[in-house]
């Protein structure tokens, strides 16, 4: 059985879908959580109200990780909470579809890479500055990282330079015990695009079609590979990327 008892995990961007998925995960194994939000605290606090009820111990720092500032003083406060962290999983990001190539203006393509190339940049650079000997440090790319998909040129785009730096950053602190992993996800039923029923109809149906499961993922799909990631059954794998999309070829 996993066990996180005696860990401390920081989740970025873990008020709702993936992140909440993932920290309510955690929290069930016996870590600690610190709990990340950038505008939303109303449904953090739920998320942080599901902890407790948990038993584990719980706080929520709000931080925008499109800010260098705001994620160094999000470690800060994190280790002046615990006096240590022991796992981060780089979460935090948006998403943009069904706009292409040339239909895309500067200021979304700013955004997306503000967020979701330059935060995870630096979340995982703090990252690697403050975990414990022998941590995890897990970032949540995307699918369309590894098949390009129309409309998804900027986002995919955005993704893809984090994903190159878990290679590289699980060479430079692998002599720590420390492992550096990515999740893929196929799209997530339930959250993100698809968190309102009906949502990208079309879309939806492309996804499905490529699907030999026929099915979107869960949130769980995710923070099962999150678990292990996490643990100690990963100890020996370092700089992967585990698809978790069920077999589709997009």
């Amino acid at each position: 059985m996993n066990t996180l008892v005696n860990k401390v995990a920081l989740i970025t961007g873990s008020g709702r879908g993936l992140g909440k998925a993932i920290a309510e995960r955690y929290a069930a194994l016996g870590a600690d959580i610190v709990l990340n939000y950038s505008k939303d605290k109303s449904s953090t606090d739920q998320v942080e109200s599901n902890i407790r009820a948990m038993g584990a111990k719980v706080i929520s720092i709000q931080a925008d990780v499109s800010k260098v500032e705001d994620i160094k003083q999000l470690f800060a406060e994190a280790k002046k909470a615990f006096g240590k962290i022991d796992i981060v999983v780089a979460n935090a990001g948006i998403e943009m579809v069904e706009t292409p190539v040339t239909a895309f203006t500067e200021e979304q393509f700013d955004r997306l890479f503000s967020i979701n190339t330059k935060g995870a940049y630096f979340t995982m650079q703090q990252a690697a500055l403050n975990v414990e000997d022998n941590g995890r440090i897990i970032y949540i790319a995307s699918s369309t990282t590894a098949f390009p998909v129309p409309g998804m040129a900027v986002y995919g785009g955005s993704k893809t330079t984090p994903r190159y730096l878990v290679d590289v950053l699980s060479k430079e602190i692998g002599y720590r015990g420390v492992t550096v992993n990515s999740i893929i996800p196929f799209a997530v039923d339930h959250s993100g695009i698809f968190a309102e029923e009906g949502s990208y109809p079309e879309l939806r149906k492309s996804l499905l079609d490529s699907c030999p499961m026929g099915r979107l993922a869960e949130v769980e799909d995710v923070a099962n590979a999150a678990e292990f990631f996490a643990g100690s059954l990963s100890s020996f794998v370092n700089g992967q990327h585990l698809l978790v999309n069920g077999g589709a070829n997009q």
